[in-house]
């Protein structure tokens, strides 16, 4: 492998997790810390740490010429972007490459094509991969776009071309709302990502959110078969599991196999997700969009085949051939993750920032927890409240969810407020428990469960 160093363009869990599988590769790691960041775990296991400015994210890590220059003068061969920040920027990609080093992620032409929704939706229809019912193409005009909206049927979905965590996405039940929402996605999606291009989709009612897998080496392709990440609050995801709950087989091998087509069709390199709406009432699904990163949820999936995503992302990027084929792709069990942010559940999520008191982690094979804490830490205010994520493997989903009961006992984070208590409350809902689950099941729930004046359930874990 012609990588030796690592620079880590990243922060908090996804950094730790990086500097392990470099560890594990016998690689140097650097680690870029703002300010902010130079007491953080991440920078604690680094074999070097490189301050890369003030705490806010636009002065640091967002900072396209400043990373590279501490990449470059740290003396690294490769930049691993994690997720978030800059990891599907395709700018930031070709800066790595153009200043000699390897960029751990697919091209910055592959970024451009997959990372704008418009053109991976092309894509996906010339791989043979099913799409939403929705506009060709980006579509500007308002009247022109109510028509359009008014012929695919409401209710629809007025989604920016650019970016994704739910920004610029507004529904529309009929065309006076479209009328009024268009403009507001427009400017949102504007200030966001810079780009105020819209399409429109119809909404697929009742839908659950499923995701493939997908690796690569620009020649050979596989999967490691799909996620079930319906669980969302404000289209944010909150529990995801790995493999999607009583997905037909003849369901599960379409749907990763369109997953590995689209990848083939643009010839993919490294890790990537493609992410999907599926239709538990018709077996249908539909393609959504490509995650050209890896995947905060990726150790679900990883607990069930045993593949390292991120070793894999590393080796391809260091020039070796995907090691892996189809065939030695296998899912044993089940896995579930919790993701574990410090907020409160029962103060509709305020955030709370703080220092990690104590710290009690559960141990066992079944369990994993990818964080950022230690105790004595102080959880700064100015980025993502993600502090780790509770991972637990089990023979099957019902035995998968009896030890997740007792791995978040067992888990305690004290000092900040934290989201243990809701997802406590999740692992024995009898709903989540059947999988009678889909994209719109989380907020109504948590208007029931999670209201301000009940304050049981959200005391502070």
């Amino acid at each position: 492998m012609s990588i030796s160093s690592v620079f880590i363009a990243n922060r908090g869990e996804i950094a730790v997790r990086i500097n392990h599988a470099c560890r594990k590769l016998g690689l140097r790691t650097v680690q870029a810390a703002s300010a902010a960041d130079l007491d953080s775990l991440a920078a604690h296991l680094a074999d070097a740490v490189v301050e890369v400015g003030p705490p806010p994210a636009a002065k640091s890590y967002l900072d396209v010429e400043r990373m590279v220059a501490a990449a470059r003068e740290a003396g690294c061969d490769a930049v691993h972007p994690g997720y978030g920040f800059l990891a599907e920027n395709a700018d930031f990609a070709d800066a790595v490459v153009a200043a000699g080093m390897r960029f751990i992620g697919p091209s910055g032409d592959a970024i451009r094509l997959l990372g704008d929704k418009v053109a991976a939706r092309e894509v996906a229809a010339r791989a043979g991969v099913p799409v939403v019912p929705g506009s060709d193409g980006r579509i500007d005009d308002v009247a022109r776009a109510t028509a359009l909206a008014t012929e695919i049927g409401f209710p629809v979905m007025i989604k920016a071309a650019a970016g994704g965590g739910g920004r610029g996405i507004r529904i529309a039940h009929d065309a006076d709302e479209f009328a009024r929402f268009f403009p507001q996605a427009s400017g949102e999606a504007r200030a966001a990502f810079g780009d105020g291009g819209l399409y429109v989709e119809k909404v697929i009612e009742r839908a659950r959110h499923v995701e493939v897998q997908i690796l690569g080496d620009g020649e050979r392709f596989v999967h490691c078969y799909e996620r079930e990440c319906s669980l969302q609050r404000r289209r944010q995801k909150v529990w995801e599991e790995a493999p999607a709950f009583e997905l037909d087989p003849t369901v599960r091998q379409a749907l990763c196999d369109s997953a590995v087509a689209l990848a083939a069709s643009v010839g993919y390199r490294g890790a990537g997700t493609v992410e999907y709406l599926y239709d538990a009432a018709t077996r249908e699904f539909y393609f959504i969009e490509v995650n050209t990163r890896i995947q905060v949820e990726h150790p679900v999936t990883e607990m069930i085949t045993g593949v390292d995503l991120v070793e894999q992302m590393i080796r391809v990027a260091g020039g070796e051939p995907l090691a892996l084929g189809q065939d030695d792709v296998r899912i044993h069990g089940h896995a579930i993750e919790c993701r574990i942010n410090a907020e409160d559940p029962a103060r509709n999520f305020m955030p709370g920032p703080g220092t990690i008191e104590t710290l009690s982690v559960p141990q066992g094979a079944h369990v994993r927890f990818d964080s950022l804490l230690y105790e004595g830490y102080t959880v700064p205010p100015f980025y993502d409240s993600l502090l780790g994520k509770l991972i637990v493997h089990g023979a099957d989903r019902a035995d998968c969810l009896d030890k997740l009961c007792h791995a978040l006992d067992g888990l305690e984070v004290g000092g900040v407020p934290t989201t243990v208590p809701l997802h406590r409350a999740l692992a024995v809902d009898a709903d989540v428990r059947q999988g009678r689950t889909d994209t719109r099941f989380l907020e109504p729930w948590l208007e029931q469960h999670f209201k301000p004046s009940n304050s049981t359930p959200g005391a502070a874990s």
